[in-house]
């Protein structure tokens, strides 16, 4: 993997493109910078967990859980799914995991 080189020959659409990607990549990473955030994602590697799991396991108010799933779900990071009156949470794809492993390797280890 290689970053762009930015110099005077890269086109106007090429130019468009790595700015939707940056947008992309930045709302990416404010999601995942709230530690409340980091820590519901945490959790979720290792599988779907139910709101009153994460409540438990973090410790936190609904109310608080909920907000952070939110903003989590409004970024397309978590997909929820409603069994009864339970809601459960599961990663949206590999990207939340794959970020987390490098933060773990840079802070955590």
């Amino acid at each position: 993997m290689s970053l762009p080189v930015f110099d005077e020959g890269i086109s106007d659409s090429e130019m468009d493109r790595i700015m939707g990607n940056a947008t992309t990549a930045s709302n990416f990473l404010k999601a995942v910078s709230h530690e409340g955030r980091l820590l519901i994602l945490c959790h979720l590697v290792s599988g779907e967990k139910s709101v009153t799991e994460l409540e438990e396991l973090l410790s936190a108010r609904q109310a608080a859980v909920s907000q952070q799933l939110s903003r989590l779900r409004l970024e397309g990071l978590v997909i929820p799914r409603r069994e009864g009156k339970a809601i459960y949470y599961r990663l949206a794809d590999d990207r939340p995991k794959r970020i987390l492993e490098l933060v773990y390797d840079l802070f955590c280890e």
